[in-house]
């Protein structure tokens, strides 16, 4: 029963449908929400919203969440029409035609970024906060689902609350997670994480009862993406992760338990951590923005102690699994804030290992993570930059080639930068991995030439190479009308191949 949930009497006479609360969010109005790839967002009032836009009315909304959602918000919003402007991350079909059709204007951002440019006012007046929560505590505290995202940020900026009590999720999340929040500078102090297991904050997001004006019962559950079966490839990245990691075990540069894994979303990042299943590797922990279905296999064969991380992010059977043995996961996961999950300077205090995934870099270590060919944008950036600059290794995987082998992924120079070679310190494919500490430009080309390359594509790279030495500048030599020519040929002909 919802009323069980709701602990604060006085609030259940704000129980009411989705369509009544949806008519507190109007036309123009910046509304921001929980969620995070895509567990814990709002379901029942999103759809509303849009099945008003559907009905002729004339809506149209900036939208701000913790990173992507699901359907029934970004799909449901993109085909309805009523999304305008849309901040930070994405990655539904319908919102992502939308960006790249110009009907939706959109901000790629570093996820650390997002609270506290609500809190700075960066982003605009926040009207509303639409919030999925477990249940309401006696104070009025908003207890979060599978997520936490920029929820308290929402909640403390907004003018008003609307928050759906998912009766879906399992009442064993409470005590999951830990909410701290910032303050703004000058008044900001040390966030006091020494450790991944470190609990700093309170289990329930505060909020002022006075905010909250409506509340919607859900029992819609979270729209997880499938995860790709853990293929040849990914075993073979995963492989090739592990041998380096042996290897800097050996050199004494890490220690035996490693340090805390940051992994990306999707499914070679779910790879590249399953694969620590089988390793040699225990006590291990995780400092992480998303808990993938790898990460239960690690608990469950006890290689891991703790995993820290903003969202509970697991496939369609990894959800099934996680609702059914809640109890036993809650023990081990917890659950934070974005601004904490994702925190420069907690990445950098605790000496995370990020691994993420690449569109493609290029022989000198750029990396390209969000738009194909250089135009289309395919999600966005994540919390990838977050965990890159900041980490104690940085790693970047992708399969060597894409659309049947017509693409290489490793090209002479990135369509589009998001991490600079500056900040990647080993990039690696199914075919090897290429340590780029300690390098010069020319020695990154040959080691990712050798190491990374597709065979079909080493000799067009390596020709490119040596003739862009012959110019007159020799540090990082490029043919710059020539450069980008890859990504022009397969835009032309369909593959990066010389035929």
């Amino acid at each position: 029963m919802i009323k069980d949930r709701i602990r604060r009497e006085d609030l259940r006479s704000k129980i009411m449908s989705a369509h009544e609360a949806s008519m507190y969010i109007k036309d123009g109005m910046t509304m921001a929400t929980s969620g995070f790839t895509p567990s814990g967002y709002p379901k029942a009032v999103p759809l509303a919203l849009a099945k008003r836009a559907e009905e002729g009315e004339k809506l149209k909304l900036t939208l701000i969440t913790g990173a992507s959602v699901g359907d029934e918000l970004d799909g449901a919003l993109s085909r309805s029409g009523v999304m305008a402007r849309r901040y930070p991350y994405q990655t539904n079909k319908f919102s992502r035609n939308a960006i790249n059709e110009g009907k939706v204007l959109y901000q790629d951002m570093h996820l650390s970024h997002v609270a506290q440019f609500m809190n700075y006012g960066y982003l605009g007046k926040i009207d509303v906060a639409v919030i999925e929560a477990l249940a309401i505590t006696e104070e009025g505290g908003i207890i979060p689902t599978t997520s936490v995202g920029v929820s308290p940020q929402a909640i403390s900026n907004a003018d008003i609350v609307i928050v759906e009590i998912n009766t879906s999720q399992p009442m064993a999340l409470e005590g999951i997670h830990d909410i701290y929040m910032t303050e703004k500078p000058p008044h900001r102090k040390p966030i006091p994480i020494a450790s991944s297991g470190d609990r700093i904050g309170t289990k329930y997001i505060p909020c002022d009862p006075k905010k909250i004006i409506a509340i919607v019962e859900c029992d819609i559950k979270d729209n997880v993406r499938p995860l790709g079966p853990i293929d040849e490839d990914s075993r073979k990245i995963s492989s090739h992760i592990i041998e380096f990691l042996e290897h800097e075990v050996k050199m004494k540069r890490l220690p035996e338990n490693l340090l805390p894994l940051q992994s990306g979303v999707g499914s070679v990042a779910n790879a590249v951590l399953g694969g620590l299943v089988e390793s040699k590797f225990e006590n291990l922990t995780c400092y992480t923005e998303v808990i993938q279905d790898s990460m239960f296999d690690l608990i469950d064969a006890g290689k891991v102690k703790v995993a820290s991380g903003c969202s509970l992010t697991p496939s369609e059977e990894g959800l099934k699994r996680l609702h059914a043995n809640m109890e036993h996961y809650a023990k081990y996961c917890i659950l934070r804030p974005l601004e904490i999950s994702n925190h420069p300077e907690v990445a950098r205090r605790l000496g995370v290992i990020a691994m993420n995934t690449a569109i493609e870099f290029d022989i000198y270590g750029h990396v390209n993570s969000t738009n194909i060919m250089g135009s289309r944008m395919m999600n966005g950036l994540g919390g990838s930059g977050d965990f890159t600059r900041n980490a104690y290794l940085s790693i970047f995987t992708t399969v060597s080639t894409a659309k049947n082998g017509n693409i290489s992924s490793v090209v002479p120079f990135v369509s589009h930068v998001d991490h600079t070679e500056h900040d990647v310190a080993v990039v690696v494919t199914e075919q090897g991995l290429a340590d780029l500490r300690n390098t010069a430009p020319t020695e990154r080309a040959k080691r990712i030439i050798e190491k990374c390359a597709h065979p079909h594509y080493k000799p067009m790279l390596t020709d490119y190479f040596e003739r862009a030495r012959l110019g007159k500048f020799k540090h990082q030599p490029h043919i710059i009308g020539e450069s980008l020519s890859w990504h022009d040929r397969f835009l032309k002909t369909g593959t990066m191949k010389i035929k």
